[in-house]
Formats: structure tokens, C-alpha cells, sequence
């Protein structure tokens, strides 16, 4: 499975957070601890957000501990606001539209995790994304898939009500296939204003997911950076550092939301839309 990460806070450098930690996004690449697969090297992406109405993004499909133009870029470019992940697929092809981030105009889109039998439920899941939306998928991926049904669920206007109508969805295309345990999914998701991400599962094991304790941890992130405001914080797939109590587990079933600094936490239930 994939690993990702996001930031909010103050302005840091990107290689402060995907690079220079004990346990870095890159170090993750290599060694994924909390995961089946230790080894994420099927293509990467970062996106971020500075002074332009969309935010920035760079993806490649070469793995991100050997892209010299990602320690180049992630060396200059300082962002409040920034998620990043790192690769192995599930089943689709290894190539560029398939990476992470997937982004809409100021929207981006992380996913770690799968649907369930996606050839048999692909066809039926697709018919239920906008008209005005569908033609703007380039790749093959569930994950990109599931970002353009939570847009056409209405997610622009309430990101817990598109993402509980996309997730219901799912489950209910599934069972009318027989299958089961259709979701797996952590989500990362930003629209340069807040963080939302969500920990769910069909079968109520899901994927691992963290956000930083306080500022003491974010801290701990890039203790070199010296900017740190305190509402600066980070959800991550494993802990970037090896002080567990700065690291908070979100709990199974949960929909978290980080804006100023301050995170609000609550039960996520998919609703059929």
C-alpha cells in the first residue's frame, strides 16, 4: 500500500518534512514499517500551495528516493500547506496520471488503500461521476475515480458529505456484485484553506493514520526549520519520528479536519447517496 503526509502551519521547506526526518516520507519509500509492503517505488507526487489560486504539483512515475529533481525542487520551495505521497499499486499501470496527488482546481486528493473487485464494479462507479467531471479523468486508478465522485457528490460545498456519498456508493455497487469488503481507504485531502482526511474501512481495519500531537511534535519534525508557528500540524500515514507519544493514532472510522491549527475529529458513516 501506499504511505503519504500532510502539512499545515507555518512556512516550511518541503525536504524539511519529506527528507530530513528519522523516518521521512523517502525513508518510507524504502522501509515502510506500519504496511504489507515495505517498498513504495511505483511513482510519487507533492502538491502545494504558495501564492497562486491553484496549488503547485509535480508527480513522476520514477521512485522518489532516486529523483534528483524532487530533492532539487523540495530544497526551494516553502509552502504552508503541502501533502506528498509515495506509490505501490494495487493493480493499475505504473505511469504519470496515475500518481498522486490528483487535484481539481484548488482541490487535492490522496489515497492510500483500494476498492475491492474494482473490475467488476469500474463500469457501474463510473457511470455515477458528473458529465462535466468524467472527461477529466486521465488515468486508471480507483483512487482517481473516487476523488471525481466525491467532487460529484458535492464535496466543493461539504467535504464529509461528498466523501460519506462517494464511500456509501462503493459499499452499494458492491454488494449488488457480492463483494465484499469493497473499502479500504485513508484519505488526505486539502483545499488550501484546511486539512480533511479519513480513516475507514468496509471491514473496520483500516490502514494506519497519525496526526501530530501539538506544536512540541510538529516540531520534531524539522527542528532546523525555526518557524514553526503553534498550529502547525500533520497527518501522516506512519509517525516521522520515533517519539510515539507525539503521535497521535486517528481512531477507525473517522473524519478529521485541521484548520489554524486547531483539529476536530468525528465518526465518518458512508451514506448511499
Amino acid at each position: 500500500m501506499c504511505r503519504w503526509l500532510a502539512y499545515s502551519g507555518a512556512p516550511i521547506f518541503l525536504d524539511e518534512v519529506l527528507f530530513k526526518t528519522d523516518h521521512s516520507l523517502i525513508d518510507q519509500s524504502l522501509r515502510a514499517l506500519d504496511t504489507a509492503n515495505t517498498t513504495n517505488g511505483d511513482g510519487f507526487g507533492i502538491g502545494w500551495y504558495g501564492i497562486r489560486d491553484v496549488p503547485g504539483v509535480y508527480k513522476d512515475i520514477r521512485p522518489a528516493w532516486n529523483d534528483t529533481n524532487l530533492q532539487a525542487l523540495a530544497a526551494q520551495i516553502e509552502s504552508p500547506m503541502f501533502l506528498a505521497h509515495v506509490r505501490a499499486t494495487t493493480g493499475s499501470a505504473v505511469q504519470r496520471s496515475n500518481c498522486h496527488p490528483f487535484n481539481y482546481g484548488k482541490w487535492l486528493f490522496v489515497h492510500n488503500g483500494l476498492i475491492g473487485g474494482y473490475e467488476k464494479l469500474h463500469r457501474d462507479l463510473a457511470f455515477a461521476v458528473s458529465p462535466a467531471l468524467f472527461p477529466l479523468i486521465s488515468g486508471t486508478t480507483d483512487s482517481e475515480l473516487m476523488f471525481m465522485l466525491a467532487l460529484s457528490f458535492g464535496m466543493e460545498g461539504d467535504v464529509k458529505i461528498g466523501i460519506s456519498r462517494m464511500a456509501g456508493l462503493v459499499e452499494q455497487v458492491a454488494e449488488t456484485h457480492g463483494v465484499e469488503n469493497a473499502l479500504q481507504m485513508t484519505l488526505g485531502i486539502s483545499d488550501g484553506e484546511s486539512l480533511y482526511a479519513v480513516r475507514y474501512s468496509t471491514e473496520g481495519k483500516s490502514r494506519s493514520l497519525f496526526h501530530s500531537a501539538s506544536r512540541d511534535a510538529t516540531a520534531e519534525i524539522a527542528p532546523d526549520a525555526g518557524r514553526f508557528s503553534r498550529g502547525a500540524r500533520a497527518i501522516v500515514s506512519e509517525p516521522l519520528s520515533n517519539l510515539e507519544a507525539d503521535w497521535v493514532p486517528v481512531p477507525e472510522a473517522s473524519f478529521l479536519r485541521i484548520t489554524g491549527g486547531k483539529i476536530s475529529c468525528e465518526p465518518f458513516i458512508p451514506t448511499p447517496p
